[in-house]
Parts: structure tokens; C-alpha cells; sequence
């Protein structure tokens, strides 16, 4: 059968692949320490699993409306106001299958054919892959660590050309573990007032902050720029519920109307059960986002300590998300490897420990490990991972 062109433009997802022989490792009884997570360790808090029970008993089984249920999106419309500072009616709202969804139908909704698509590294594996299914032009903006890999004004000025349409910023930042703070943000909104572009900013990992992190959403700070901003958002790491599928959009009227057509044919809206699970979440949930922040934060400040203890390994102080992304560039030569594929590759064939390689998010002399584990296994994974370097000699 003859697979179109766009299929084939589409990479494969390393993430994924890891965690795929990661899996298969295990599965053969080797002792394998995983960071290749993308999910928090904690499960569902059960009084949300119970709001989805009570929901299914009353027959909440049939088809939402496309944009998802109204009561849900009211309860969106609350929190961006009480929580962010963002004024998105409930018409102005989305709910998608999951964030990934939301972000990929708002580059759909905004970015035609040959249009060029702004993503600073590190990014999201899938950010450049949404582009190109929607026939965009993917413009990789590179980042210095000396800056902590974020992304700077003056960088940012000098990649914008006349067929720029769309930035994508996610913060905190998956696989940096960082977080813009609102004076970053700002300098950064003002660079993009310069220009038309719109942005998509992906604040998933918005509630996950530790130690000198501070968040705001994009369009709370650069306010002249709310009407050229699409803010997503979802349930998934906050609440632990990524198989849930819960995400949304809000942005200007017209885009959310767009979003939610195109919705309309691809997916619907999400499962009716776990959107009325969602309020639920969104009401009573602070105190367990807080249970499992606190435990993130200790993580993150440990895996950073026993990383930056590595010779020939930097690694910037987690603030956001559940992410540490160090450089191991320095250890590709005495390792005699080519670059951070074969270094994971190496990692988990002879110190049986899973992590991601940097080049998936354009970042070649990193790797990303997940800290959504346990302190025990941070510790046992840390340790193979100083002697597999070490013994390199």
C-alpha cells in the first residue's frame, strides 16, 4: 500500500523507543532503572477515579459536545481566571484527547503550507512532527546551556523572518526541567510584539515548581499579546492522569471556534466520564498536587547534587516539570561514542539503565532523566550511571 509522503516525513519518537527496550529488558527479568518517564510515579488520587465511577454509574457514556462538556469548560473558565489571570470564556475554551492533541490541532488552526514555525531547544519531541503533518516549515531556534538553554530575546530577535507565523514556548520546560520567569517572559513578549507572530504557549507542567521557579502564564504577562495567544493546558501531570486524555485550548474566539470544528472530525471530544472526573479534579485536588510537588522538589534537588558529583557532567538545578537534562558531551570521547543515541544505546545495554537521548530534543550532548521515580531508585540509577562513566577511565 502507498504511504503518503506526509507519513513518511514523520519521525520516529526516541522517547518512545527506549522506553520500548527498556520494557523488553524487564520483561526478561534484568534489573533496569528507568528515567525514561513521561508520567508522574503517583497514581490517580482515588477520589477522582471515584468522581469517573459515580459518573459511569449516572450514564455518562454517550457523546460530549465536540469542544467538550460545558460544565467543564466553565470550571477551565475559573480556574485561568483565580489561578492565571486570564480572562477565556467558557466559547474560548477546548477540551482535547490529552494536551497533545490541543497543541497539535492549535499549529492545524494557525500555520498553513510553507509557513515557518519558530521551536527553541530543548523542545518536545513532537512539536517538530506536528508541524510537518500540517505541511509547516520547522525553524529550530538553539539555545546556549550557558543561558540554561532557555531561549533569549536577543536569540529569539534574530531567528524571526518574514515567513515566521507561530512560536511554540513550553514552560516548564520538558526535557529542560526549567521555568521562565515573568521578567524572561516579558523581555521575550516584547521581542514578539516586533513581529506577527502568534504563539502557542505549553504550560502543562504548570503547577509543578520547585526551588527559585516561578511561573506565569504567557499571555497573564504580555498581555497586548493575549489575542495572539493559544494557552494549553491538561490534567495529565498535575493530577496524575495522563491516560485520562484530558487536555484543552483557550485562545481569541474565533481560533477556539476553529480548534473545536476541526475537533469535530478528528476525535470528538474526550471520554464524557473523564471530563466529569476532571471537574472533580480541578475542585478538590490542590492538596494532593501539593503531596506530590513536594516529593518532586526533593527529587529534583537530589538529582541534580549526584549528577553535577559526575566528572565530565553539568546539569542546570531542576525548577520546573520532573526533568533533569545534563550535558555528558564531555564524556563521548573517553566513552568512544558518537553521540547521545549511542550513549543511551550504551547506558542501557551495560549499566542497565534507561534515559533519553538529547538529540530527540535537539540537544545532541544531552540526555534526559526523568526524576518520576523513587529516591531509592534515583540513587541506584545515579550510581550505574558514575560507573559506567568511570570506568572509561
Amino acid at each position: 500500500m502507498k504511504i503518503s509522503k506526509t507519513a513518511q516525513s514523520v519521525s520516529d519518537s526516541v522517547t518512545m523507543a527506549v522506553t520500548a527496550r527498556a520494557k523488553q529488558l524487564k520483561a526478561e527479568g534484568v534489573d533496569v532503572v528507568s528515567f525514561g518517564a513521561g508520567e508522574p510515579d503517583f497514581d490517580t488520587p482515588e477520589f477522582i477515579k471515584n468522581a469517573a465511577k459515580t459518573a459511569l454509574d449516572q450514564g455518562a457514556t454517550k457523546y460530549s459536545p465536540a469542544a467538550g462538556i460545558l460544565d467543564l469548560r466553565k470550571e477551565i473558565s475559573r480556574k485561568l481566571k483565580e489561578e492565571n489571570d486570564l480572562n477565556y470564556k467558557p466559547n474560548q475554551i477546548v477540551v482535547t484527547v490529552g494536551a497533545k492533541h490541543a497543541v497539535y490541532e492549535a499549529i492545524h488552526a494557525v500555520v498553513d503550507p510553507g509557513d515557518e514555525v519558530l521551536i527553541p531547544t530543548p523542545y518536545w519531541v513532537s512539536y517538530p512532527e506536528m508541524v510537518k503533518l500540517v505541511g509547516g516549515i520547522v525553524r529550530i531556534v538553539t539555545t546556549r546551556w550557558q543561558d540554561d538553554y532557555k531561549l533569549t530575546p536577543e536569540v529569539l530577535r534574530g531567528a524571526i523572518t518574514p515567513k515566521s507565523t507561530l512560536l511554540i514556548l513550553n514552560y516548564p520546560n520538558n526535557p529542560g526541567g526549567f521555568c521562565y520567569n515573568p521578567s524572561e517572559v516579558k523581555a521575550l513578549g516584547e521581542v514578539i510584539a516586533e513581529s506577527d507572530l502568534a504563539v502557542i504557549s505549553d504550560e502543562i507542567y504548570e503547577k509543578l515548581i520547585y526551588g527559585s521557579g516561578e511561573f506565569r502564564s504567557f499571555a497573564a504577562v504580555c498581555g497586548d499579546l493575549y489575542d495572539r495567544t493559544i494557552t494549553i493546558n491538561g490534567l495529565s501531570k498535575s493530577y496524575s492522569m495522563t491516560g485520562w486524555r484530558v487536555g484543552y485550548a483557550a485562545g481569541p474566539p474565533d481560533l477556539a471556534e476553529a480548534i473545536g470544528q476541526m475537533q469535530s472530525h478528528m476525535t470528538s471530544g474526550p471520554a464524557t466520564f473523564c471530563q466529569i472526573a476532571s471537574i472533580a479534579a480541578m475542585q478538590k485536588g490542590d492538596g494532593d498536587i501539593e503531596k506530590m510537588r513536594a516529593e518532586f522538589a526533593k527529587r529534583a534537588k537530589h538529582i541534580y547534587e549526584r549528577l553535577n558529583a559526575i566528572e565530565g557532567v553539568t546539569c542546570p538545578e531542576p525548577t520546573g516539570a520532573f526533568y533533569a537534562f545534563p550535558n555528558v558531551g564531555q564524556c563521548y570521547a573517553k566513552l568512544g561514542v558518537s553521540g547521545s543515541v549511542e550513549f543511551c544505546q550504551r547506558l542501557l545495554e551495560e549499566a542497565k539503565v534507561a534515559c533519553v537521548p538529547g538529540i530527540g530534543f535537539g540537544c545532541d550532548e544531552n540526555i534526559r532523566l526523568s526524576f518520576a521515580t523513587s529516591m531509592q531508585q534515583i540513587d541506584k540509577g545515579i550510581d550505574r550511571i558514575e560507573a559506567f562513566i568511570e570506568a572509561a577511565g
